[in-house]
């Protein structure tokens, strides 16, 4: 007599870019970018149990009305590719609780790829391993590799080529989530039209400085926070000119700085400890936004052990 597979329980992380340069257009259509990637303990949790089809549910505290559960989701995307590349037959039933905001530049959807990646190598005992997983993170989307990989990393080509960066100590991050997401596509078109309109010729190789890796090893917030860096900033406070004000309602109630995270809106404040992220929070609540306090850098995705009920 055969039994079932035991279900499956993966988590992964939501991300910021600590440092994040955006070079040409590639011929793939994605820019050349140079990043610096730190993991953060917002969790994707994913739940997978054996079925003959492929099923997938969301919950959690992120709102998850109207996203897809189709194959327009990366995370249906990662069990036909695991499929494709396996000749696995079976399926899986699979929910997502929710907790690293939607569409807002910190990877959740990413997260959900590789905590699918990981859940279903397990599930399905395929024994692709992490580096045979890699693989197939990167076709998936730029930011899955990291997402898989976690901790601190630099990202180059579309951000997917990744080496481990050393980081010393843990940081204190504060979020402000904004009340919808948006288009990475149109973040980096809008990017694009600002530099086309002022002159501005990007970098032929990006890279991350030096001293963003130094101040990444010192582990000193303080350190840090001068080289904090993103281009594509400034085309996310174009489409949104009101998150300059959330960055400086941050600087205002003790934040070392603030960054648009990723392609944004959410804005990632760094805080000097654990009390200076507190009171931030609370002032950032006060002022009726969205907040979320985390810690970095966090694990990459991993399969919880044993899985625990939902």
């Amino acid at each position: 007599m055969t039994t079932s597979p035991a279900p499956v329980h993966a988590r992964a992380p939501g991300k910021v870019n600590v440092f994040m340069r955006v070079g040409r257009v590639l011929p793939d259509g994605y820019h050349d970018v140079a990043t610096a990637y730190q993991a953060v303990a917002l969790f994707e949790e994913l739940h997978a149990e054996p079925d003959d089809d492929l099923a997938l549910t969301f919950s959690g505290p992120i709102p998850v009305a109207g996203l897809p559960v189709d194959g327009r989701n990366i995370v249906i995307r990662a069990a036909h590719l695991l499929q494709a590349r396996t000749g696995y037959r079976g399926g899986a039933r699979m929910q997502v609780v929710k907790r690293v905001p939607i569409a807002g530049g910190m990877g959740g959807g990413s997260a959900d790829a590789a905590a699918a990646l990981v859940a279903l190598d397990a599930l399905w005992d395929l024994g692709l391993g992490r580096d045979g997983l890699a693989v197939l993170a990167a076709e998936l989307g730029a930011d899955v590799p990291f997402a898989l990989l976690g901790g601190t990393a630099i990202g180059t080509n579309r951000g997917e080529k990744l080496s481990p960066a050393l980081a010393a100590g843990t940081l204190q991050w504060v979020i402000a989530l904004a009340d919808r997401g948006l288009s990475t596509p149109e973040v980096y078109g809008t990017l694009d039209a600002l530099r086309a309109e002022s002159g501005e010729q990007p970098d032929e190789a990006p890279v991350v400085p030096p001293e963003v890796l130094a101040a990444l090893r010192s582990g000193d917030p303080a350190v840090l926070a001068p080289v904090l860096h993103n281009d594509l900033e400034a085309a996310a406070l174009h489409l949104r000119p009101e998150l300059g004000e959330v960055l400086e309602l941050g600087r205002r109630n003790g934040a070392l700085t603030g960054i648009v995270s990723g392609s944004g809106p959410s804005i990632a404040f760094l805080a000097e400890d654990l009390d200076a992220a507190l009171s931030l929070q609370i002032a950032l609540s006060a002022a009726r936004l969205t907040v979320l306090r985390a810690t970095g850098p966090a694990q990459g995705a991993r399969v919880v052990e044993p899985a625990t009920p939902r």
